[in-house]
């Protein structure tokens, strides 16, 4: 920890004879197994299920995935019923799509998942909202094609859980070094 203070200490000085400064709210000094957020994103190690090794794991925070909640419930409470399903639609497949290309490439399929259930409840509550007579048979049959997600005529409502994660696409070792090999 104290190698670290003494880090960031050189880091202000630095910064400081290009016009630049830390903020003192912003900049932390944390243990990597407590882990910390930054831009969205989790970092922390954890141990790997099954064996003794750890690894630094990312995943979306806690706060991005309260985010984006809260803009598929205020997408939802904001399109009226009067307006086509489609235009529902529309909105909230641009908001995930954009979302879970953001993360795709953590720890993030569980993530995924929960995200996708949440969205398909919103959803499901703005058509029983828009439809209040139709029973839960019929509202399936018109707006999920019989099944369970939800879709229109033209679209369908994007699924967060089906985006496949694309973790460790470049590993160290192919890599290529800048330095020479010794034998």
């Amino acid at each position: 920890m104290a190698n670290a203070e003494a880090l960031k200490e050189e880091a202000v000085q630095v910064l400081s004879t290009m016009g630049l400064r830390l903020s003192p709210e912003k900049t932390l000094v944390t243990h990597i197994d407590e882990g910390l957020d930054f831009l969205g994103w989790r970092i922390q190690r954890h141990r790997k299920r099954g064996t003794n090794e750890h690894y630094v794991y990312t995943y979306p925070s806690r706060k991005a995935l309260a985010a984006v909640m809260a803009k598929v419930k205020t997408q939802c409470r904001r399109t009226g019923t009067d307006v086509p399903f489609d235009t529902l639609l529309i909105c909230l497949n641009r908001m995930l799509r954009g979302w879970c290309a953001y993360f795709r490439p953590g720890v993030s399929s569980a993530v995924f998942q929960y995200l996708s259930s949440y969205v398909w409840g919103r959803v499901i509550w703005w058509l029983r909202r828009k439809h209040p007579r139709m029973n839960w048979k019929n509202l399936r049959r018109r707006f999920c094609g019989g099944g369970w997600w939800p879709a229109s005529e033209e679209r369908e409502l994007f699924s967060p859980a089906r985006v496949h994660t694309t973790r460790y696409r470049y590993r160290g070792s192919v890599i290529p070094s800048p330095w020479p090999i010794t034998t």
